[in-house]
């Protein structure tokens, strides 16, 4: 096992390393690795964790001035940067000076001064960075009450023993950390007795005089002392109340820890980045009697073309037809295997009526016609592949992402209870690539006639199954969207087309236009209603002024807003009438008053827990701009485990691979910054050679296909990839990022800037250095069944 596949996960469990609770925490973070895994981690962190009495003497080392520095009992000769490094890395280690501590600070020295000798390299590192960092979403720790980093003195008893000096390291109403003689004969399987004597010097509590009790969680010693992390399993409520005042009377004085609170607010608003973005659709699963059913999804501003996708003549959701209670169990029985979860679909008119096709390759593999359903299918213009990533819901850990010390560690009941009742979270992908549809007609149908394609035919569903829930943002339209579709003329100047609504409030709409038209940002789009004309009476719905909020599909999906003046808009007071009138009947998109909030926050808890895609976030620096984050999950992942091979460090990620030779100017800044907020995210294609070389490196080649050639010279590429190690395709989204969404983590921000304001600063700076969001989606299932010949090979891991 290697640790370097484990990264992300030990920078996880690092800031726990301290904790009260630190042994329950690992066997659930790890309760999925082999015991051999466990063990290595554990030796790992324990060797990082422990105190380390080197002294870092940097004044023959360093070309900078050096100060005296003291932390402990100790002296160091530290110049600035190696200060800030020992700093920032002491408060992941709880302020102990430990040998992860040490490690950290003479690599980054060591680091520097590399740059320092090649100023030349500096300044190309400064314009091109390529070492990523990693920021972990999706999996955030919390704790209900503070903990303190308090020092006093302590006497420890046991059955049989004499009492044992020491002190307290940290202290908590319900945990202590504390620190003994290595010789003190303690036995840690059985509960200890602690006195904590300088507090009973000042208040009188029979608990104090006689002692407190305290479970043993877990023990680390060194060749001196022995720490020992302790749960409170005695005392009386006089003595909890005493603890908490304690608390907060010194929070002022002594060194409250919010490094768990900084770790899910940074998260949080990395996330508040992305989601927005988020191209694919998350669906929900419960099991019933009637076996697997989606029972509800959940939008963002960028995958509303998916839900539309599946809608009818009379917009009623077909997805339930393609996800049957077989399919969705065979996929959960086999989350690992491809063929499951590799969906093809088009649809069929007749007479005005819209029918669904669709099938698992692993269907169409053992009826034989995997050729005849792709031949057929690219020929219609609905065309379109999904992949469905499924991950069961762990439900031991908390549906909520972030708690404040103080917090309540749930939702309201009745959201708890929805939350127990999902058995699994599914990701809805869309791999169609209209660029390649010709090399799917290359399929030979073998001789079979596409009437044979019939028991494919989705049942048609009159009733929409699953529950509609919006991701909670700080919303453009203020008001509740409506499913609604009617007929509508747009013009601008000289340019006009005709379209349809997909969704309505009473100052919005969201068009989508028969051809695709550029339209001006700056002047107002006249906008006419046809067919609510007959309803209107004398109200003329025709040339009323709206302005143009975003486009996508090239034009195609327009997002419109009144443009209201000094008059009513005639078209908003219309279409409010229309609402009222029909609410009832209206499919509601999102709620106005957010009634379902707490619903719609757990849902995208579970959902971040485990992506299908890697997110990335380019900041702006101050010459030009780096992509310096990926979103990582505790979950291993192909990509980033990809990255992380040819990397050095821990949680870090080396993407020279992708974005050397100008390729992060060209295919990620200059893009990104010619788009806005509101264009919603496009996509490129890179193919990926791994090599796997001697001593276990890796040589990685990331190249577009249209820099390989043709299709017989990506055959050529994919096999000799294969050949030296492994092929992968990965699909590279990208996109502009708005103003940060720092209404999200406010509570978060301001608790942090009570303890450490400079730590909030820099927090709420950095989100406002994010110019540009976008993914890494693993795609080499759907580009291998481009190629024929090679559909045979198709990695089903």
């Amino acid at each position: 096992m290697s640790l370097e596949q484990h990264n992300a996960l030990i920078e996880q469990l690092k800031p726990l390393l301290m904790e009260d609770n630190f042994h329950e925490l690992f066997e659930h973070l790890t309760s999925d690795e082999t015991n051999s895994t466990r063990f290595l981690l554990k030796m790992e962190l324990n060797r990082l964790s422990s105190l380390c009495t080197r002294v870092i003497d940097l004044r023959d080392k360093s070309e900078l001035p050096c100060n005296s520095f003291t932390s402990g009992s100790q002296t160091h000769f530290l110049d600035e940067p190696a200060k800030s490094s020992f700093i920032e890395t002491l408060a992941l280690y709880q302020d102990q000076y430990t040998l992860g501590v040490y490690e950290q600070v003479m690599l980054a020295h060591k680091t520097r001064r590399q740059k320092a000798r090649n100023p030349q390299a500096g300044d190309d590192l400064a314009l091109t960075p390529f070492i990523a960092s990693g920021a972990v979403l999706g999996s955030y720790f919390n704790r209900s009450e503070e903990r303190m980093n308090y020092s006093i003195r302590i006497g420890v008893l046991q059955p049989g023993l004499s009492e044992v000096s020491g002190i307290t390291v940290d202290l908590s109403v319900g945990g202590a950390r504390i620190r003994l003689p290595l010789s003190n004969g303690v036995n840690i399987e059985k509960p200890v007795r602690v006195k904590l004597l300088e507090l009973g010097e000042e208040y009188y509590f029979e608990d104090l005089q006689n002692g407190v009790d305290y479970q043993v969680v877990d023990s680390e010693s060194n060749h001196e002392y022995t720490w020992l992390r302790l749960k409170r399993i005695g005392g009386s409520d006089a003595l909890t109340e005493m603890l908490a005042n304690l608390i907060q009377g010194y929070k002022y004085r002594y060194k409250v820890d919010i490094n768990d609170i900084l770790v899910a607010a940074t998260g949080l608003g990395f996330e508040r980045h992305y989601l927005p973005h988020l191209p694919h659709l998350p669906l929900y699963v419960e099991h019933t009697e009637e076996g697997y059913q989606v029972t509800h999804k959940l939008l963002s501003r960028d995958n509303q073309k998916l839900q539309h996708f599946f809608r009818d003549e009379k917009e009623i959701s077909q997805l339930p037809g393609m996800l049957t209670a077989n399919r969705l169990k065979a996929l959960i029985d086999n989350p690992q295997t491809i063929e499951h979860s590799l969906f093809f679909c088009f649809t069929f008119q007749t007479q005005g009526n819209i029918y669904f096709y669709s099938a698992t390759l692993a269907e169409l593999l053992k009826k034989e016609l995997l050729g005849l359903f792709l031949h057929f299918g690219t020929s219609k213009s609905s065309w379109s592949i999904f992949k469905l990533a499924s991950h069961q819901i762990d439900h031991q850990t908390s549906y909520k992402s972030s708690i404040l010390p103080g917090d309540s560690s749930d939702y309201s009941a009745l959201t708890e209870a929805q939350l127990k009742r999902f058995t699994h979270v599914l990701q809805l992908i869309d791999l169609t690539n209209e660029e390649a549809l010709d090399s799917y007609k290359q399929w030979d149908p073998m001789g079979h006639h596409p009437n044979e394609l019939k028991p494919f035919g989705q049942a048609k569903l009159s009733l929409d199954k699953i529950k509609l829930l919006s991701l909670q943002f700080t919303e453009r339209r203020n008001e509740a969207r409506f499913a609604f579709k009617t007929q509508v003329n747009v013009s601008q100047g000289k340019k006009s087309a005709q379209g349809f609504t997909l969704d309505i409030s009473g100052k919005g709409l969201q068009v989508t236009l028969n051809d695709g038209i550029e339209f001006d940002a700056t002047a107002p789009i006249l906008v006419s209603f046809p067919k609510l004309q007959t309803l209107a009476g004398k109200t003329k719905l025709s040339q009323l002024p709206y302005r143009l909020i975003r486009t996508r599909k090239n034009g195609v999906t327009i997002h419109l807003a009144a443009q209201i003046g000094h008059t009513p808009h005639v078209g908003v007071a219309f279409i409010n009438r229309l609402i009222e009138a029909n609410r009832d009947k209206l499919q509601k998109l999102t709620e106005a008053n957010s009634d379902m909030k707490e619903l719609s926050d757990g849902l995208k808890n579970l959902l971040m827990r485990e992506l299908a895609c890697v997110p990335y976030f380019l900041e702006k620096t101050s010459k030009s701009a780096k992509l310096g984050v990926l979103g990582v999950s505790k979950h291993s992942n192909t990509i980033t485990d990809l990255f992380a091979a040819t990397a050095q460090d821990t949680l870090q990620y080396d993407l020279v691979s992708l974005l050397d030779d100008g390729r992060l100017k060209r295919d990620f800044i200059d893009p990104i910054r010619q788009m806005k907020p509101q264009y919603g995210l496009e996509s490129f294609e890179v193919f990926v050679q791994v090599s796997r070389q001697s001593q276990g490196r890796v040589k990685i080649k990331c190249l577009p296909p249209a820099e390989i050639g043709d299709q017989q010279a990506q055959v050529h590429f994919i096999r000799q990839s294969q050949n030296l190690g492994k092929f992968m395709a990965l699909r590279i989204y990208r996109g502009a990022t708005g103003k940060p969404d720092l209404s999200y983590i406010k509570r978060e921000l301001e608790y942090i800037n009570v303890h450490a304001p400079h730590k909030a600063k820099k927090l709420e700076q950095l989100m406002w250095h994010i110019i540009g969001v976008g993914e890494l989606l693993e795609i080499t299932p759907e580009v291998m069944l481009r190629f024929p010949s090679l559909y045979n090979v198709i990695d089903t891991n």
